[in-house]
């Protein structure tokens, strides 16, 4: 599925090409000081590695014409930002601060200053927002949870996870405020000035709420100005490593009831089509060029599931849910949930409804968010009465009501797609993908 994001698709042009490759000779030879593991995106001397774009402008542009539209903005960016005594200031006004670079999981690390009545806030991967303002009663936005204070994730969903700040954390006017900012697909964590203000939230995506798809996979980074001058200094990244992120995502299956199906070693607990499968370095493997549905002893109403999974180039299996036993996982169980290497050239034409992640041949998974081939992907499947959740790798790739579903791939009944109860599985088809880390936590089920 094509992202149409405005910051995410400008910033192919020589000229910041070349802004790049000026950005990454200054900042090795600034003297910004990074902590371990992190590296400076301000070099404090100069706005290399940044350029201006005002993403809600650079949208109403058509898609062809935003390199231009971006280029357009920077007379008026070197005019309203500058740098001095080390620190990043805006006057209020111009296009934003924007990175050259774009980003995906990260752990971002910034300082800022600013004065009574300012508004601003910090996009990531070209989305709106980690909101900065007065949180005072004489900045004239209480109506507006002004008074919450700063952090949270304005532009979420009124009563959303992360929408308002947990906790007031900003300090008084003239001090520097400091955000540490973890970013995992679309899973935000912010502190400000050391407290908790957003708990692991999703941030939802402001460019295309109708559609519900997910924070790009990258995008890049904007300073937001907003009539208030602002400082910012300290600004620092670290790219976080895919283990790390796929066990932040995770948490602790013991503290949040889950328990292992799987004991690392062999099938025990697994029926079905055993022969065809075998445990190789902890995970559940298929056997290249065997197939069939392997499946848990135990039947599952409402569940929750958590796997791990990797991929071979032209990878394909599939999770089985509520699988009765026998029968094929995507029309006689409650469907199988594809896990497939999309990105694989004899899968180019497929339908929409059998791309990874989709409720086969029923509702399409948005696509994008796999990591790389032989990469180790974290997923969690959420089944409740008729709905079914996918997120991968953070990010929701589908929320869908299987009983509203009206229109199928090739105008093939799915009779099972209504069982409230069934085993957990995998659809093997003949490629050797590999599973490990299988837990599940039972849910009360729903009633009908």
């Amino acid at each position: 599925m094509k992202h149409d994001l405005p910051s995410a698709r400008c910033l192919r042009s020589l000229f910041f090409a070349c802004a790049f490759c000026v950005l990454v000779a200054t900042v090795n030879a600034a003297d910004s000081n990074p902590p371990a593991g992190f590296r400076a995106l301000f070099n404090g001397e100069n706005l290399e590695g940044w350029h201006g774009d005002n993403p809600h402008t650079t949208v109403k542009a058509a898609e062809d014409k935003r390199e231009e539209a971006i280029a357009a903005q920077q007379e008026e960016f070197n005019a309203h930002w500058s740098v001095d005594n080390g620190e990043l200031v805006n006057d209020g006004h111009g296009p934003y601060a924007t990175t050259n670079e774009e980003f995906g999981d990260i752990e971002f690390l910034l300082e800022y200053k600013t004065v009574a009545k300012a508004d601003s806030g910090i996009y990531l991967r070209g989305t709106p927002q980690v909101q900065i303002w007065d949180y005072t009663e004489e900045g004239g936005k209480w109506d507006r949870n002004a008074d919450k204070g700063s952090g949270g994730l304005f532009n979420n969903s009124k009563g959303a996870a992360g929408q308002l700040p947990l906790v007031l954390a900003d300090k008084p006017f003239g001090e520097w405020n400091k955000f540490r900012i973890l970013q995992i697909g679309s899973r935000t964590t912010v502190y400000l000035n050391d407290k908790l203000v957003v708990d692991n939230a999703i941030m939802e995506n402001y460019w295309d709420k109708d559609r519900q798809i997910p924070l790009p996979a990258r995008g890049p980074i904007h300073l937001q100005t907003h009539g208030g001058e602002i400082r910012w200094r300290n600004i620092f990244v670290r790219d976080i490593p895919i283990d790390e992120a796929n066990e932040r995502l995770r948490g602790s299956d013991e503290k949040d009831g889950f328990s292992s199906v799987f004991n690392g070693t062999d099938l025990s607990g697994w029926a079905g089509a055993v022969e065809n499968y075998e445990v190789r370095d902890g995970a559940i493997v298929c056997k290249e060029g065997h197939g069939g549905n392997l499946f848990t002893e135990e039947e599952y109403d409402d569940f929750v599931v958590r796997v791990e999974f990797k991929l071979p180039p032209g990878g394909n299996n599939g999770l089985a849910i509520r699988y009765p036993g026998t029968g094929r996982a995507s029309y006689d169980g409650m469907t199988e949930l594809q896990v497939l290497d999309d990105t694989a050239t004899k899968y180019a034409k497929l339908d929409p409804r059998q791309y990874h992640g989709s409720v086969y041949g029923m509702v399409a998974a948005h696509r994008g968010y796999l990591r790389p081939v032989g990469e180790w992907n974290y997923q969690e499947v959420t089944v409740q009465g008729h709905t079914i959740k996918v997120e991968l790798n953070g990010s929701v790739i589908v929320d869908a009501d299987v009983s509203k579903v009206t229109e199928f791939k090739d105008d093939l009944p799915h009779p099972g797609k209504d069982l409230t109860r069934g085993h957990f599985g995998f659809a093997g088809h003949n490629e050797p993908v590999m599973f490990r880390n299988v837990a599940i936590k039972k849910l009360v089920a729903s009633e009908e």
